[in-house]
């Protein structure tokens, strides 16, 4: 496979529900030129698991999105093989960026994939919880999430699930615990 370390494309159409906000893409997928298509990054798996697609997803996949009213970008387009590589002045420069994105496409909903990223664009906020949280990007509510690298040790694979199955009842209005995907869901 032929190294490419090139910015990845936004997935964003109008009428976007959900726009899912990665911090910045890993060497894989700047070398793939596909999001999160680490070897053990579980995004496409939770999606498909929680509901919030109807059919697997892989890396491959990722121009799809928008068929479900989803959208996907990234805070910092620099490829790195880990966070700890990005500087400060990157996220304020990203959430700017992020902001001009919010207002064009208006989505109903910005999912943050990450602690880090919430803790970058709100310092002040109280420590963070996984799930709704307070805070609004461009006037537009913020979920927060796990984010699914492989990488991350803090969240099992049960609590990420229940993340992104939590965010599928919020953005579908079902707040009950009646849902096609309960079992995945483990509610």
């Amino acid at each position: 496979m032929a190294r490419r370390t090139h910015r990845l494309p936004d997935h964003i159409k109008p009428g976007v529900r959900i726009l899912f906000v990665g911090i910045n893409p890993g060497l894989r997928s700047g070398a793939t030129g596909h999001h999160f298509a680490g070897y053990s990054n579980r995004f496409w798996k939770l999606l498909y698991e929680s509901g919030l697609v109807s059919q697997p997803l892989s890396y491959a996949d990722d121009w799809r999105l928008p068929e479900w009213q989803l959208g996907l970008t990234n805070i910092i387009g620099r490829c790195t093989r880990g966070v700890e590589a990005l500087r400060p002045h990157e996220y304020r420069k990203g959430l700017r960026t992020l902001e001009r994105k919010i207002r064009r496409f208006k989505p109903k909903l910005v999912v943050l994939l990450g602690v880090t990223i919430f803790r970058a664009f709100f310092p002040f906020a109280s420590q963070p919880r996984l799930g709704k949280t307070r805070v609004r990007l461009g006037g537009i509510p913020v979920y927060l999430l796990a984010n699914p690298s492989g990488r991350n040790a803090h969240y099992t694979y049960a609590a990420m699930l229940r993340g992104f199955c939590g965010l599928r009842r919020l953005a579908s209005g079902r707040h009950d615990a009646c849902c096609t995907f309960s079992s995945r869901c483990g509610i």
